[in-house]
């Protein structure tokens, strides 16, 4: 069966590609799911215009994403954290903390767009990947500091 698919989804394609799915699966699941539709003459005609139309409200979420991805380059973050006399911290810095601390630059971002580079047991200065888009990637500099008791 022949599917244009409404969303990307892993291992199987992209948003509007046409693909060969097996009976079952596209009649069972993605299409009550409104992940895709059938690939018939009519729904193959749309497809230019579907793919433009996304096209535009791509390149303004683009644009949208830069914008973020300025206010986050150009911020130095600091994160408190208790820590003993070793600089060791009671606990770990997650992803959470970091989200925190970028929404109060006035940003909006969600948990996975952050990718952390390890796990951040120490105080120090670290970097983070955000990711908005496959075109928008920006490094999040941040700094883990002693909580003042």
């Amino acid at each position: 069966m022949d599917v244009i698919l409404l969303q990307h989804i892993d291992k199987v394609g992209d948003k509007h590609d046409v693909v060969k799915v097996k009976d079952g699966y596209g009649r069972n699941f993605l299409i009550p799911q409104g992940m895709a539709i059938i690939a018939n003459k009519s729904n193959l005609a749309r497809l230019d215009g579907m793919k433009m139309q996304n096209a535009k409200k791509e390149s303004a979420k683009v644009d949208i994403y830069k914008g973020y991805a300025a206010k986050i380059a150009g911020a130095s973050l600091k994160l408190s954290a208790k820590a003993g006399e070793s600089g060791r911290l009671f606990g770990s810095v997650t992803v959470q903390h970091l989200l925190d601390a970028i929404k109060a630059l006035d940003v909006e971002i969600e948990k996975r767009h952050i990718q952390m580079p390890e796990e951040v047991k120490e105080l120090g200065s670290y970097t983070a990947t955000i990711t908005y888009h496959p075109e928008v990637s920006v490094e999040a500099n941040f700094e883990v500091v002693a909580a003042d008791n």
